[in-house]
């Protein structure tokens, strides 16, 4: 009898015994807990501002039920996962402030993400959304919002009350235009339209006086609108790679951009790989200080 046990022992420990351990190994910590009947709330993260909760690339295509009952949650992480619905229960978790959903493959959000009246931050980027609901615009303490890599053209008129959006990312959508509703968000700093379909800045853009950094790069945009001279707190202004062949002579009057500059992650003015009339190339290339000169002159002259 021991000598079996003995063997029953040895065989534990040859390949199978091998592939049942890793095959232990593969659960995440949330099934353990699941399956040691643990209460969800131990994987909890308690940090000093926020309680946090992750499933960040566990290539989950449902989100599972006893996250709904986590109501403590404030910063909630499900980006990298296979996600196709947002369950309407999100509306349960009312204390969200951060959540992340970034790189799943979400058509829609529902209906109930307006009961999230102290979401600060949303991250809906890299999915497959055609639309977002009016509803959003219910959450007025959002801060952040990126809804880059996804295939929108246009936003709900009623995200004009999301009046504390400070950053906003549209970048990498199927946009013709500006949406005319952010042009009613005064407090925006940071307007991300690169990579869409736009042909022209609105004259409307002077009303973001706020705005510090505007990347329209990789567009079709056919002219530099004056009113963009009119945003003086402007520190970063990309058009790279669009279609503009003249520069407004008011350029001046953007006094915070420093330079010309040619790394994308630099302040200042970038206007490369565009089809810009003579001189206009060469002073470029000699520096801001240069076109402007020059520009001031062409307009006292």
């Amino acid at each position: 009898m021991g000598a079996r046990q003995s063997s029953a022992r040895s065989k534990d420990k040859g390949p199978r015994g091998m592939v049942l351990l890793r095959r232990r190994q593969r659960f995440s910590p949330w099934d353990d807990a699941l399956l040691s009947g643990k209460d969800p709330r131990s994987l909890l993260k308690r940090g000093m501002r926020h309680i946090s909760f992750s499933l960040v690339t566990k290539g989950i295509t449902d989100i599972p039920d006893f996250l709904w009952g986590l109501s403590e949650v404030q910063k909630l992480n499900l980006s990298h996962n296979q996600l196709r619905v947002l369950s309407p229960e999100v509306g349960r978790l009312s204390r969200l402030v951060v959540l992340n959903l970034c790189g799943n493959r979400l058509k829609s959000l529902p209906q109930e993400i307006s009961l999230l009246k102290g979401l600060k931050v949303l991250f809906i980027n890299m999915n497959c959304l055609t639309e977002v609901p009016a509803e959003l615009s219910a959450c007025k303490n959002l801060e952040v919002l990126s809804l880059s890599h996804n295939s929108l053209s246009q936003l709900p008129a009623s995200f004009a009350d999301l009046s504390r959006l400070r950053k906003l990312n549209l970048s990498n959508n199927r946009f013709a235009h500006i949406p005319i509703c952010v042009f009613a968000l005064k407090d925006l700093d940071f307007l991300h339209v690169g990579s869409n379909r736009l042909e022209n800045i609105a004259e409307s853009i002077q009303c973001l006086g706020s705005l510090q950094i505007f990347i329209a790069e990789s567009n079709n945009i056919h002219s530099f609108p004056r009113s963009l001279c009119l945003l003086a707190s402007l520190e970063l202004l990309n058009l790279n790679d669009n279609d503009i062949q003249t520069l407004p002579d008011e350029l001046y009057l953007l006094c915070r951009l420093a330079r010309i500059a040619w790394n994308p992650m630099d302040k200042g003015l970038h206007i490369s790989h565009n089809p810009l009339s003579k001189p206009l190339p060469e002073l470029v290339e000699g520096g801001l200080e240069m076109l402007v000169s020059y520009l001031k002159d062409k307009k006292h002259n």
